[in-house]
């Protein structure tokens, strides 16, 4: 195997010092390869730190450990051999190497602040939804198996799961509790998520809601009404339509994930126009800006087509949440999801509260401000110019 100094340097460096919270192996060097991805963590065995490497494939999820000096020289056959791209995370830094050519990589690292994740291999995971536990939907949806044992391969999906419900216990205080719950999922899917919010506040928590889910694609949504009527989650319906065409009078809380480009739009205009309480959006495939965004002066950079995706992604989320907050929401961006699973991790969370008015006009003012100097119209404008 070759030498790989400069990599070598970091893998030293970050497990000599015990930094490592996990590390991912990815973009395969050939289609042959028989596994996809490999994600490493350092955990500890009888109080020993080893490093946990689990092999995903596409249908399991193979585990191996091994002690620090065997990692190394596995880690470094894995860019040799199988991968060219390495995503770190430490507790103070994020390490990017990509490696199309080990001798000479490109790395990228930014400061972090990160807790160490606690190392007992055996410690209990405190989810809102446990596994070794049967959960209805989770079992209907092949989740779980009949005795609660949540299945190898779909086990990002629950932990994707109870991360959603950790967010909407977070703002379920704001959520009226003398009437039942409105809730619409707009572009549901399986709804995985829709099922989750059902469960998590009408079993959990006691509450009585009203859920809709949402979706363009009819088996889709006879699909889900069927596993709801097996299930006996009666106030739990999906049905066909577009968001932007959809009516409904009021709304306590809209989820949108993953709903591409304007759609994500239509959704929060929908929300806001509903008086909803909570919104929670994950926007995807944000194109809208990218061919009207103009500035001369920045034309450096965005003249590569690369840059200017991710800017005008940032640009869109940043509007989105200005407007938000123009029409008196609380609005955070908060990570969803991990590298690993997509690059479109970032969940605008709003909630409606007594904004001062000093506050909604600076929003105001900062949009238009973004807007001319960006020369953009933005579908989300709507909800500043309806005001």
């Amino acid at each position: 195997m070759k030498e790989f100094k400069q990599i070598e340097t970091i893998f030293n460096d970050v497990l000599s010092e015990e930094k490592l919270v996990k590390a991912v192996f990815s973009a395969a060097r050939k289609k042959s390869l028989p596994y996809k991805r490999v994600t490493v963590r350092p955990i500890s065995l009888h109080g020993i730190i080893v490093f946990q490497v689990e092999f995903h494939y596409n249908d399991r999820v193979t585990h191996e450990n091994m002690e620090k000096a065997a990692f190394i020289d596995f880690a470094l056959k894995l860019i040799d051999e199988s991968f060219k791209q390495v995503n770190i995370q430490t507790t103070e830094n994020d390490i990017q190497i990509l490696a199309s050519n080990p001798q000479t990589p490109k790395i990228h690292k930014k400061s972090v602040r990160r807790e160490m994740v606690n190392l007992n291999h055996n410690q209990t995971k405190n989810y809102i939804i446990p596994n070794h536990t049967p959960c209805d939907f989770l079992i209907k949806l092949g989740v779980m198996d009949e005795n609660g044992n949540v299945f190898q391969k779909h086990y990002s999906k629950f932990r994707q799961i109870n991360r959603f419900l950790e967010i909407v216990r977070d703002v379920s205080s704001v959520l009226p509790d003398d009437k039942p719950l409105k809730i619409i999922d707009f572009g549901c899917g399986k709804a995985y998520l829709t099922f989750a919010v059902y469960h998590y506040l009408c079993n959990i928590l006691n509450k009585t809601v009203e859920i809709i889910g949402l979706d363009l694609k009819s088996n889709v949504v006879n699909f889900c009404n069927d596993v709801a009527h097996k299930l006996g989650y009666s106030n739990l319906t999906f049905e066909l339509g577009n968001i932007a065409d959809f009516k409904y009078e009021t709304v306590d809380m809209v989820v949108s994930l993953h709903a591409c480009d304007t759609a994500t739009d239509f959704a929060l205009i929908n929300a806001v126009n509903r008086n909803c309480h909570v919104i929670l959006s994950v926007p995807c495939c944000q194109h809208e800006l990218f061919n009207q965004i103009n500035s001369d002066s920045d034309n450096a950079y965005l003249k590569h087509g690369i840059l200017k995706d991710k800017f005008t992604e940032v640009l869109t989320n940043g509007l989105r949440g200005l407007a938000l907050e123009a029409c008196g929401y609380e609005v955070s961006m908060i990570e969803f999801t991990s590298l690993e699973h997509t690059s479109k991790n970032v969940m605008i969370k709003a909630v409606r509260t007594k904004s001062t008015v000093e506050k909604i006009n600076s929003a105001e003012n900062e949009f238009h401000k973004l807007t001319s100097y960006w020369n953009v119209t933005p579908t989300i404008r709507s909800l500043i110019e309806q005001k």
